[in-house]
């Protein structure tokens, strides 16, 4: 029985969505179990054999600062819920909640894997060949040193291995070109690092990739700093929404439009369906000494399910274990990276 730790109160719109995603989410796993945490009046009319409730007296909004968060509110769902994890009640926690405060309480509480210096947000961003391409970090370091980068692509690798069942799934570096002398001197050096831990036997190095290559799927997993890589997330959520925001000014035009658009229809629904983020939803908080989900704020009953699903896999799959064993294997590679300013 897999048993998954759910704030119910994260996100735009709390128990609106995470309780009948978290239902539908039992219904579909019978093996599976959720502790759900949050408010006790809001979570007094769930009830499911399968689910236990835990009350916190606290929630972290949206726009809380760190120090209120993590220092002040010690009672918050949220902390309860990763507290599960760092108890052994459940294997995973999940939340929608502020992303900076998911991360500083669940490195607070559940600290980081030995070799790890930071942990980094992995998700997926949709590609061209109809699945996704694995990118990260998605904001959680902005300023990142190469063994940062070095360590970004050994721990995802192992999630990658993991969920899509790919022995050596390939890495890229993002960089503004393919060559080796492109790049800054960090980049360079990660480079460097990348080819070293190839010829190690740690990951499956396929070089320097540029911008395009993460929507073509050139490579399974992309490497970059969480500026970059937040960027890239955004551009590509705003995708679908241009696509549906087109179909419906297109079908309010003149009649010739309207044609044109419904014989357009069935491609640019596919299309749109291809780059809908909340198939992917769910970015794993890497590098911790336990199992954490983060779902997108404004995540829907169905995004929110992507990202359940996304926490099972993972702890049915023992992915902690598996990121320490490849970790572990790379320490000759993962000296402890000097701070970046």
């Amino acid at each position: 029985m897999i048993t998954i730790a759910v704030d119910c109160m994260g996100g735009d719109h709390g128990t609106q969505v995470t309780l009948p995603a978290s239902r539908a989410f039992l219904d579909a796993h019978p093996e599976a179990s959720l502790i759900l945490v949050g408010l006790g009046g809001e979570l007094s009319d769930f009830s499911h054999p399968r689910a236990r409730i835990v009350t916190a007296t606290e929630v972290v909004a949206m726009d809380d600062p760190l120090e209120i968060a993590l220092r002040r509110k010690k009672d918050s769902s949220m902390r309860v819920a990763i507290q599960q994890v760092k108890d052994g009640a459940a294997q995973a926690a999940v939340s929608a909640g502020n992303t900076g405060a998911l991360m500083a309480i669940s490195r607070y509480i559940l600290k980081t894997i030995d070799g790890i210096d930071r942990p980094a947000i992995a998700g997926q961003i949709p590609n061209a060949t109809g699945g996704a391409t694995t990118v990260l970090d998605l904001g959680a370091n902005v300023d990142c040193s190469a063994e940062h980068l070095l360590q970004f692509a050994v721990m995802r690798s192992a999630l990658v291995s993991v969920l899509s069942n790919k022995d050596s799934p390939s890495v890229g570096l993002l960089n503004i070109g393919e060559e080796v002398i492109k790049g800054n001197e960090v980049i360079k050096k990660a480079g460097e690092l990348l080819r070293s831990a190839a010829k190690n036997g740690d990951l499956n190095f396929f070089g320097n990739v540029e911008g395009n290559d993460i929507f073509k799927g050139t490579v399974d997993i992309v490497v970059c700093d969480g500026f970059v890589g937040n960027v890239a997330l955004k551009t590509s959520e705003g995708l679908a929404s241009m696509i549906g925001a087109f179909l419906k000014a297109e079908f309010s035009r003149n009649i010739f439009t309207k044609i044109a658009a419904v014989a357009a229809l069935s491609v640019l629904n596919a299309l749109k369906n291809r780059v809908d983020y909340r198939r992917y939803n769910g970015a794993a908080l890497l590098g911790l000494r336990g199992l954490v989900f983060k779902s997108h704020g404004s995540a829907d009953v169905m995004a929110f399910g992507t990202a359940l699903n996304r926490a099972y896999d993972a702890a049915r799959s023992n992915l902690v274990e598996r990121v320490q064993v490849r970790i572990a294997h790379a320490a000759p590679l993962l000296a402890p990276a000097e701070s970046v300013q």
